[in-house]
């Protein structure tokens, strides 16, 4: 790991705790990986709920995570949740690990009323179409590294810094473009909004009609 890489999904954090609705009392991080996003979560809702099949993250997470926080190991394919119960359900970096045919009725189906689904994933590259982009995500990353990585010393702030547990992070190249995902989720959350964003991501928000 070089000296001035850092987090994207840390980055993206802030844009899902935005989509959060400000009154949310239950709230569900799907692959919760090391805890980071569910532990911000945590600051938003009274309830969190968090889900990880990968034994060490969810113990990772269980090192810091707070009383409100609850953990369990499950796969997301497979995981018994109630339905309608939940203010909103995140993930990041999740997505493109999955067919969306498989987790995204589940995902919404454990939305309520009014309530949101929201999710950063990596996208597969889409050339020509996306070329400029990509050269714009090339170069702010390097230059958003380097000024990072000269910030932590004199702050003391973490400032992005990739988590001690990213390199046990499992991985996986994503196989649908940005347009896939978007005609696909579609299709499956009729509503559902997708959008690329910088740093090799795209955003995807789907809202459940509010009862009646």
């Amino acid at each position: 790991m070089r000296w001035t890489d850092w987090d994207h999904n840390a980055w993206y954090h802030r844009l899902l705790l935005a989509q959060v609705p400000r009154d949310a009392t239950r709230v569900l991080d799907v692959g919760c990986g090391a805890g980071a996003l569910a532990r911000r979560l945590a600051s938003r809702a009274g309830s969190v709920d968090a889900v990880d099949r990968s034994p060490a993250m969810i113990a990772a997470a269980g090192e810091a995570a707070p009383p409100n926080v609850v953990l369990r190991r499950a796969d997301l394919r497979t995981v018994d949740l109630p339905a309608g119960q939940y203010d909103a359900v995140v993930s990041s970096a999740v997505l493109h690990h999955l067919p969306l045919s498989d987790v995204l009725p589940r995902m919404a189906r454990w939305v309520r009323p009014g309530g949101v689904l929201a999710a950063v994933a990596l996208p597969r590259v889409d050339l020509p179409r996306e070329l400029g982009v990509e050269l714009a995500a090339a170069a702010a990353h390097s230059t958003l590294g380097v000024a990072l990585a000269a910030l932590r010393p004199p702050t003391g702030a973490e400032l992005f810094r990739p988590e001690a547990t990213h390199a046990a992070m499992p991985v996986a190249e994503p196989d649908r473009t940005v347009r896939e995902v978007c005609a696909e989720a579609g299709r499956l959350l009729p509503g559902a909004h997708v959008r690329r964003l910088l740093f090799w991501r795209y955003l995807l928000v789907w809202r459940r009609p509010a009862a009646g």
